[in-house]
């Protein structure tokens, strides 16, 4: 039997939101959750990116700084938080949101996680909603969730990509949908004639609909991409899972 959540405030971070130098740089505050599926501290195990396909055996935050045990601890400290008093966290969250520093700037949400359940999605929009002067974006894989909770009626001051690399990739549509892919270098991506967001991040929602992300240059993380793009790495996955027979339209244009 797993153990029973421990809600008492010292686990809790004091300051929920975080901004490195590249963020600082042009306006940008995070929010981040421990990568994919672990074990909290608690023993509980998690997976905060139900979604995710290929894009889990080359995710730039299970390398690197986001392996340091300050910044597991913080990033499991946030996901406690969520599990076990989401109204709780709602509230912490609005609140910090107030200060005057939010004001007319940027919310990243999820710098690694993503919106891994119904209830945790809906907090945040009631957030978003009562910070109307804060601006929030997000990359997300959870493409059924949000065709069902957030299309019908976003917040205005939400704006979201759908990125490539995920078990619903097929439920994309190039024509229609907001897209980011991962390519192996900025040359693959203007040679597809697609848009790069390298400059800067908020370009993945302010600019061009067909967003081109240069892959972080980890060597063993770009020998497996070799030279597919997140999009084409799954697709090749998703048949292999098929079989033979006919292939439904992926990533489509109408």
């Amino acid at each position: 039997m797993p153990p029973a959540p421990c809600p008492s405030s010292d686990r809790r971070p004091s300051r929920l939101l975080t901004q490195n130098r590249e963020m600082r740089a042009i306006g940008v505050w995070n929010w981040t959750l421990p990568a994919w599926a672990g074990r909290l501290p608690d023993g509980r195990t998690y997976n905060t990116c139900p979604s995710a396909g290929i894009c889990r055996h080359v995710c730039y935050a299970r390398h690197g700084t986001y392996r340091w045990p300050q910044v597991r601890a913080k990033h499991h400290a946030n996901l406690a938080f969520v599990l076990d008093d989401l109204p709780g966290w709602e509230r912490a969250m609005t609140a910090e949101l107030g200060a005057r520093r939010f004001h007319a700037g940027w919310v990243r949400i999820h710098d690694s996680g993503d919106f891994f359940s119904d209830a945790y999605l809906l907090a945040w929009l009631r957030v978003m909603r009562a910070r109307d002067t804060t601006g929030f974006y997000a990359y997300t894989k959870e493409i059924a969730r949000f065709r069902t909770l957030v299309e019908p009626d976003p917040p205005d001051n939400f704006l979201w990509v759908y990125s490539f690399g995920g078990t619903q990739d097929a439920a994309l549509d190039l024509a229609r949908d907001r897209v980011a892919d991962v390519f192996p270098d900025e040359q693959a991506v203007r040679d597809a004639d697609w848009n790069s967001q390298e400059a800067n991040d908020l370009l993945a929602v302010l600019g061009p609909r067909l967003v081109g992300i240069p892959a972080n240059r980890i060597p063993h993380y770009l020998k497996r991409l070799g030279t597919r793009t997140f999009r084409t790495w799954q697709a090749e996955v998703d048949a292999e899972r098929r079989g033979p027979g006919p292939s439904p339209a992926q990533g489509h244009v109408a």
